[in-house]
């Protein structure tokens, strides 16, 4: 009683005050100890009983897991077995529930000590082994000890360990089997029961079918099963059950509201969080880091998200980790670079997320060299780069092919034991083809334990961007025999682009005529791309010309401006006009057209277009970049 007060120099005080306190009283006293967290004084009065019966060594065994002295705990354990006092079902489901996966092994002996003493015959002793089965994630071992268990000693809380063990697993329809057996056995779900069975369906009809028995047992007005409702709706696409749900629950919690304003977020529907966010400071519910995650990941204006700021920063928010990151990542993702470094700079404490999140940010805002500065202090901080650390800044280095750095950031990779990352071996070859090293490419490519398809595609890439067209479509041919690879979309587009600048026109053709009856991969706009530019350099604008009719891929620009930069590098004015008529449609102001055009017209002696064409460019007022050049600058 005294305990409860708080005060733990009351307890003390009590307790002498008694003249010949009993061992109820001793144990009264350990008890208030450690509940009032004074470990060290609660281990003194357990030293100082006179006698020690089974409470008190529960006592101490049950403190010890609340004050986070696991270890001790079993200790205790271990010393009541060697003394003869004995355990009752209490030690063992406390000790049980201290087992996590490091502690596996003496779990399974406790377990056999159960089964030797006839303790199985307890439903609090059967249900701390599936407790501790399931933290485990050993779930053989925890359907073994739920068969084993007999009828009577299987309650409500035994399928509710089940029901939540399985759902924490992903094991999803084992659960809605188990919430069936449950009701067959005439065991009446309470409100866990459902919040565990709602969270396995991964369908809106088998989430009604839950729904409707939630409806008969009167739980609709629980907030946490209606929460739990809420989200499985959302997740299924049915906003409109997630509406009225939310609409029904009488007293709503920040989860409540979290959930809605993530569905809205979830949709684009930026302007209804907000109001939701308005409505659920009206009801006095105040905002988490989950409500401002959600509030931010739906902010469509920087004005929106400086607003949030001033809430985060009124509500004290900003010291969580979290919210920080959310901010940053949401300026970055804004533009608003600047305004992130500012928070970043500002952070009392920056986990992994914080730094990834702002070397990424000055990469995509256009600033490499502060990137890469960032990357630096991180490795200056007590913080250790990870995998997407060293990807984004390798990703830098490519961009701006700074070799040294990326030499550098290879050793680090080697350094903090990523050299068998498969991502990682993918942007290195990216990185020294892009610096001119092919053999580098090639030599980190040889030296990858696991190659994946971004690797191959990788490589074609290097050896097109150096010109090497043969070895781009030897390494294609070896690609499709190797081991967890299989070509995409990606693959054709890099070894197309590869057999274009070498002018290998028999083996492009065979290649983009083997994606859709060989792979399956229908020829996309970049292919297409590719095969004109392929045949026009190679003077076959009549094949190209039909290939593009046939395909019907007028739509697409880039199509059009490979068969134009065809048509004027082989000076072919009657296709030259027609091309260019496709472009001027979509694109009227651009003077490249024209002036590439005239060059045709002027090349073919046809002066007279020629000046046409010039005219046309001052009536629709079509100015020609002007050309500069550095000599005597």
């Amino acid at each position: 009683m005294y305990a409860k007060s708080g005060e733990l120099g009351l307890v003390k005080r009590v307790f002498d005050e008694i003249e010949n306190p009993d061992v109820y009283s001793w144990t009264s006293l350990l008890s208030g100890c450690m509940k009032l967290g004074d470990f060290g004084y609660a281990c003194r009065v357990f030293d100082e009983m006179p006698k020690r019966g089974l409470a008190v060594w529960n006592a101490m065994i049950t403190g010890c897991g609340e004050n986070g002295c696991d270890d001790v705990a079993f200790d205790f354990f271990r010393k009541m077995h060697l003394v003869g006092v004995g355990f009752d079902h209490y030690s063992i489901a406390c000790v049980l529930s201290l087992c996590d996966f490091e502690l596996l092994d003496f779990g399974r002996l406790v377990h056999s000590l159960v089964i030797k003493s006839g303790f199985m015959g307890r439903s609090s002793v059967v249900n701390a082994l599936l407790t501790m089965y399931f933290k485990c994630k050993c779930v053989a071992d925890a359907y073994g000890v739920f068969e084993e268990g007999e009828s009577k000693v299987l309650d409500q809380i035994s399928f509710n360990v089940v029901i939540d063990g399985l759902v924490s697993m992903g094991r999803e329809e084992e659960a809605l089997l188990m919430f069936k057996d449950m009701k067959n056995l005439g065991l009446k779900p309470t409100e866990l029961t459902f919040v565990s069975v709602i969270s396995s369906c991964s369908s809106a009809r088998i989430g009604m079918q839950v729904y409707s028995q939630v409806f008969k047992t009167g739980f609709e007005d629980f907030t946490s099963v209606a929460n739990a409702l809420m989200s499985m709706f959302s997740k299924c696409e049915e906003f409109d059950a997630t509406i009225l749900i939310f609409d029904r629950v009488k007293e709503k919690d920040v989860v409540s509201w979290n959930t809605m304003i993530t569905s809205f977020a979830q949709r684009n529907m930026g302007t209804d969080a907000i109001w939701t966010y308005i409505l659920m400071q009206r009801e006095d519910v105040e905002p988490d880091e989950f409500t401002i995650g959600s509030l931010l990941v739906s902010s469509e204006s920087i004005t929106t998200v400086e607003m949030i700021q001033v809430v985060v920063m009124k509500k004290g928010l900003n010291k969580k980790i979290e919210v920080s990151n959310a901010l940053l990542s949401t300026f970055c993702r804004c533009g608003q670079i600047h305004h992130a470094y500012q928070i970043f700079r500002e952070m009392d404490q920056k986990n992994l997320i914080s730094w990834n999140t702002m070397i990424l940010g000055w990469q995509l805002s256009g600033f490499p060299a502060y990137s890469l500065e960032t990357f630096s202090e991180l490795l200056a901080s007590k913080l250790s780069p990870d995998v997407y650390s060293l990807s984004t800044v390798l990703s830098t280095c490519a961009s701006i092919s700074a070799m040294e750095q990326g030499k550098q950031i290879h050793g680090c990779i080697v350094t903090f034991g990523y050299i068998a990352e498969t991502s990682l071996g993918n942007v290195l070859i990216t990185l020294y083809a892009k610096c001119g090293v092919l053999d580098w490419s090639l030599r980190v490519f040889k030296t990858m334990m696991v190659r994946d398809t971004i690797s191959w595609n990788s490589l074609i890439s290097a050896y097109a961007q150096h010109g090497r067209g043969m070895e781009a479509v030897h390494c294609f041919e070896v690609m499709q025999n190797a081991y967890g690879a299989k070509p995409d979309e990606a693959t054709f587009t890099a070894v197309l682009s590869a057999c274009s600048h070498s002018g290998l026109v028999n083996e492009g053709l065979k290649i983009f005529n083997s994606m859709s009856k060989s792979f399956g991969i229908e020829p996309g706009v970049d292919h297409f791309s590719c095969i004109v530019d392929l045949l026009g350099r190679a003077g076959y604008l009549d094949v190209t010309e039909g290939l593009v009719s046939s395909k019907h891929i007028d739509v697409d620009p880039n199509v059009w401006w490979a068969l134009f930069s065809s048509c004027v590098a082989h000076n072919n004015l009657r296709l030259g006009e027609i091309v260019a008529g496709f472009l001027l449609e979509t694109e009227q102001n651009d003077s490249t057209i024209y002036v590439l055009l005239s060059n045709i017209y002027a090349n073919s002696g046809n002066w007279e277009e020629s000046a046409k064409l010039r005219e046309l460019m001052r009536k629709y007022q079509v100015a020609k970049q002007p050309g500069s050049s550095w000599i005597g600058s």
